[in-house]
């Protein structure tokens, strides 16, 4: 913790999960000495919180037996709202989360605390993968800090293969994307807009002043075309008769990176490892299409043309061929 008032609500947060805490181990957590400590009590008690010391071996303090800080004032839709972003984030892996919520369920009125808790018990997400790692709270806070304003980031990278080293990003958005956390940002020893997973990066910190990025840069599209470009093992490229608005609303973002072709249309790149995947895509999104690359696309689209009309002739009752 870096700023007194941070510390001074971090006190506060000690004195009201126990009934006391002692002196020493206050200035531990904190990371201060006896006499900030004594300072912090003044500072509480002046904004009428009772803070009652406690003589003995080590010295302690204590909330005046009795005191409540008051309920948090929250509506029935802020306090969903609330609630709703924090299992949100907690779902994401955040580890501030869960704390929070504790915090916010000990502070709201009785009743209202009952229905948060349902809702806490009978909501559910499905766009995260189990696997995912969560980013350090940290770290977000630094690159947030660095995109708002623009300020260079310091941080270690560790790619999936290889060392650790050190890489300075100016930071342009985070994004999630099912369920990962990511930063575009410009890397400085090249000047490229690049992709960072989040949970790759740690010992973040703020240095020099940075550019800001291009005019009209967006975060999302930015991170969402860079994933389209992952390498996989086959490359694909398909023209589709309909417009790339329209082919975007039929595509999960990031899948494929979408283009107005010159004669019209729209032309579709993408990467994948099963050309048959990618078959049934195109096949899904009601529209002609002409396969570019690769030529055994094509034998896939063909297999799965044959599996449709065999499907649309069979007669009710009929057991699919094996």
């Amino acid at each position: 913790m870096s700023r007194p008032a941070t510390r001074l609500l971090a006190f506060l947060e000690l004195l009201q999960s126990a009934p006391a805490v002692g002196g020493a181990d206050v200035a531990a957590r904190l990371g201060v000495d006896g006499r900030t400590v004594r300072r912090y009590v003044e500072a509480l008690q002046e904004l009428g919180i009772p803070v009652e010391g406690q003589r003995g071996a080590g010295g302690g303090y204590r909330l005046a037996p009795g005191y409540r800080l008051p309920p948090l004032m929250l509506g029935d839709d802020e306090a969903v709202a609330v609630v709703a972003g924090l299992l949100a984030v907690r779902r994401l892996g955040l580890a501030g989360a869960e704390p929070g919520l504790a915090k916010v369920r000990r502070v709201l009125p009785a009743t209202l605390r009952r229905q948060v808790e349902a809702l806490e018990s009978v909501v559910a997400f499905t766009d995260v993968d189990a696997s995912t790692i969560p980013p350090v709270g940290a770290t977000l806070l630094v690159l947030a800090d660095g995109a708002l304003r623009h300020r260079r980031v310091a941080a270690t990278y560790t790619p999936p293969n290889g060392g650790a080293r050190r890489r300075e990003l100016d930071p342009f958005g985070v994004v999630v994307h099912f369920g990962r956390w990511y930063v575009s940002a410009r890397a400085a020893e090249s000047g490229e807009a690049r992709t960072f997973r989040v949970d790759r990066l740690s010992d973040a910190v703020l240095s020099a002043p940075a550019a800001p990025p291009p005019a009209g840069f967006d975060a999302v599209a930015a991170v969402t075309r860079s994933l389209a470009r992952v390498p996989w093992a086959h490359a694909v490229e398909v023209w589709l008769d309909a417009s790339a608005e329209a082919i975007a609303e039929r595509l999960p973002a990031g899948l494929a990176e979408l283009s107005e072709d010159e004669g019209g249309g729209t032309l579709l790149r993408m990467r994948a490892d099963s050309l048959s995947w990618v078959a049934e895509v195109l096949a899904g999104l009601g529209c002609a299409f002409v396969v570019h690359t690769p030529e055994a696309l094509r034998d896939e689209v063909r297999a799965v043309a044959r599996r449709l009309t065999e499907s649309a002739a069979a007669a009710p009752g009929d057991a699919p061929a094996r």
